[in-house]
């Protein structure tokens, strides 16, 4: 239909803007509604009563944090405005559900996701449903007791005037909108409104038919009966209750019952009064709400809320119980989602939900789709550690069948992390956790398999963690140092320089070496604030030593680059930068690069290290011979020094050296000298080892045998003792 734009001075009323589409839901909402409301206002003057009402949906959809309770108000302003007939709540929740994500989901400070789109609408829908029924509940309870007080006032008063007041309750009884009946202590039904007749099929022979304890239905409460058994023996007035009653088709009617004992002028019981509200419609609604709330509305499987109280149910289990855990992530479905896209993706969900959910069939097994491609299957028993191995490979096998899509077929391969146990030992979110870090460590040992947990495992995998999260603040607080080990020259012994080495004192766990956070900040991105202050100081020790080393030549300092900082776009700006406000020559600098990140590198890679080494700065190919990388390669790269890897060297710890090490290393040496490029070797541990490759050629070295890496002020101190 065509809705008119509304016209409107503000910036936000403009044609399709904010103001303008949330009018347009109004709009619909009140022409939706409108027929089965009970009101004095015309239509526009409904429809400009629904606007707060739909910017409060709009506010709630969009809220951060988001809390769907504040849209109950908008069901309680409903039967406020007399929108109580049950065709007007439908037609609401059809509106929201169809509508408010298209007009309103665009007007927030930040777009929402399809996903997050509709599972807010849907718990939208949830609390205004919620709202509306408490509302018409209590109305219907006022009127309920507002009925109860005429009737009793009625008996009060039926000794001075019994005709009138038997005339005023017949009013009443007959025109009540909720079922009203009368009956003796011993439960026959002496008379029924027609509302209650109505409420039981609509035969009212076969309501007076039975007495009122015959009407027993297997979901009633204990307290039903014991209440009832009280208020007959005048042991209690009355009592109200939720209850189910079969009616005379054998369907299932939910009621709201209140019973109250009415009693002879003596104080004596005399009658029973029930007031019965039907509450089937509303029992039904907030069922499939309920299940909305608790399965994915792709693959219609359990979702993580209901997996979640499936998990704390068998984990609270006692007597010997058992639970075993399988979570499963998809393998490549990333790749899936770019290149066919989400659609495709979707369609590819729904069927290994199918698939996964054919394999968890047994009494006690589940499984859930947690969100995006992770799933979950729980079985529960005594002998859930042969069973969740069994299920494991169940998943497994249901995945290698390819699914075709689109005239394509993919495989599809998963990761799964399983854990099993006693319950009662851990909570959901330890196991999940376990779970989650054990399906990553499967997923990186290749993938297509399953890994059991590991309590050690996980305590690592949780301490990377920690360390990730704590590395920032870290360089704030200035918990980094460094250590310097010597470079020696190996023709005369005398030190060359010094290679940085960065250290993290950290609080708890002490001094960390780079091994154990480097790969981290890599990952993170922090390497890139790291690198440059460990150059910045690194470059400062430099230029002390420099202004107080008189005999011999300038020491250098070399400092390692990672991959991350080779393709950061300052890395030249800020190694000048560095330079100039130290005062260090740029032949004093030595940049270490590792052979894998320049294997297979373009000119673009190549271009800043091309500058720098033009500007003087040397760039060493570190752990070379690690990276398979061409030997002819070589020259086209702007390096100066080769750093070979101590692997090649191990063998020459000892006389006589192994004869195929030396060969290996007499020829890169040859090989590099022809190019004019220094060779320095790592990992020098015995005087046996220093003196074969001096005989080689190598250029510098460092090692244990020359010094550990410690303090700027012991660059001179050098040990000159075997350590191995």
């Amino acid at each position: 239909m065509s809705i008119p734009a509304q016209a409107s001075g503000a910036p936000d009323a403009e044609p399709d803007g904010p103001e303008d589409r949330l009018r347009r839901f109004a709009t619909i909402w009140s022409r939706a509604i409108f027929p089965s409301t009970a009101t004095s206002m015309t239509r526009p003057e409904f429809e400009q009563h629904l606007l707060p009402l739909a910017r409060a949906l709009s506010d709630t959809l969009h809220a951060r944090p988001f809390d769907p309770a504040s849209a109950g108000a908008v069901g309680t302003a409903l039967v406020a405005a007399h929108c109580t007939d049950p065709d007007a709540l439908s037609s609401t929740l059809g509106v929201v559900d169809s509508y408010l994500v298209l007009y309103c989901g665009s007007n927030g400070p930040v777009a929402l996701s399809t996903e997050d789109s509709r599972s807010r609408s849907a718990r939208i829908q949830h609390a205004v449903a919620g709202g509306f029924s408490q509302a018409l509940r209590e109305r219907t309870l006022a009127e309920q007791e507002a009925i109860a007080r005429s009737a009793l006032s009625a008996r009060s008063h039926a000794e001075q005037a019994l005709h009138a007041t038997e005339a005023r309750f017949r009013a009443v009884f007959k025109d009540a909108a909720i079922g009203i009946g009368i009956a003796d202590l011993d439960g026959n039904l002496l008379e029924i409104n027609d509302t209650l007749t109505r409420m039981f099929g609509g035969l009212e022979n076969h309501v007076l038919s039975h007495r009122l304890n015959e009407w027993v239905h297997p979901e009633d409460t204990p307290q039903v009966w014991k209440y009832y058994n009280e208020l007959v023996r005048g042991e209690r007035e009355h009592y109200r209750v939720e209850k189910p009653y079969y009616r005379n088709d054998g369907t299932v009617l939910w009621t709201n019952l209140t019973v109250s004992l009415l009693r002879d002028s003596d104080g004596r019981p005399e009658y029973q009064l029930a007031l019965m509200e039907d509450t089937t419609e509303r029992r039904l609604l907030n069922l499939r709400l309920r299940y909305e709330a608790t399965h994915d509305a792709l693959t219609g499987l359990p979702n993580r809320t209901l997996f979640l109280e499936r998990l704390e149910k068998a984990l609270a289990a006692g007597d010997g119980s058992r639970f075993g855990l399988c979570y499963l992530d998809l393998d490549g479905f990333k790749a899936i989602n770019d290149s066919l896209g989400h659609a495709s993706g979707d369609r590819l969900l729904v069927e290994v939900a199918d698939r996964l959910q054919s394999c968890a069939t047994a009494p006690g097994e589940m499984v859930a789709r947690l969100g995006g491609d992770e799933f979950v299957a729980l079985t529960t028993g005594p002998d859930t550690a042969a069973e969740v191995d069994e299920l494991a490979c169940r998943l497994l096998g249901v995945l290698a069948a390819p699914v075709r899509l689109d005239g394509r077929e993919l495989t599809v391969r998963g990761s799964i992390g399983v854990v099993e146990g006693p319950a009662g030992e851990r909570s959901a979110a330890e196991v999940l956790r376990s779970a989650d870090i054990t399906m990553y460590r499967a997923k990186s040992a290749g993938g297509n398999r399953f890994e059991l947990a590991d309590a050690e495992a996980d305590a690592r995998a949780i301490t990377r963690h920690g360390l990730t999260t704590a590395l920032p603040a870290a360089l704030e607080r200035g918990e980094f140092f460094i250590e310097y080990q010597p470079l020696v020259h190996l023709d005369d012994g005398s030190v060359h320089g010094a290679e940085a080495l960065v250290r993290w004192c950290h609080p708890q766990h002490g001094v960390l070496g780079p091994d154990r956070f480097i790969a981290l900040a890599e990952h993170t991105g922090l390497i890139v604030p790291l690198g440059r202050w460990v150059l910045e100081e690194s470059v400062r020790q430099a230029n002390f030593w420099q202004e107080r080393h008189t005999d011999g030549g300038p020491l250098r300092i070399n400092v390692n680059l990672s991959p991350a900082q080779l393709h950061h776009p300052r890395l030249v700006a800020e190694t000048v930068d560095v330079l100039e406000r130290s005062g260090l020559e740029a032949g004093a600098l030595c940049l270490e690069v590792t052979e894998s990140a320049l294997i297979g590198a373009d000119e673009d890679l190549l271009k800043p290290l091309r500058q720098l080494a033009d500007m003087g700065v040397d760039i060493a190919l570190d752990d070379f011979g690690t990276g398979y990388s061409n030997l002819a390669n070589l020259r086209r790269l702007p390096v100066s020094v080769l750093k070979l890897d101590r692997s090649f060297t191990q063998g020459m710890q000892h006389h006589p050296a192994d004869p195929v090490d030396l060969k290996i290393v007499e020829g890169i040496v040859s090989l590099a000298h022809s190019l004019d490029l220094a060779v320095t070797v790592e990992g020098v541990e015995t005087r046996a080892q220093a003196e074969q490759l001096r005989q080689l050629g190598c250029d510098t070295a460092q090692g244990w045998y020359y010094a550990r890496p410690g303090a700027p002020d012991r660059i001179h101190s050098l040990l000159l003792a075997d350590a191995v």
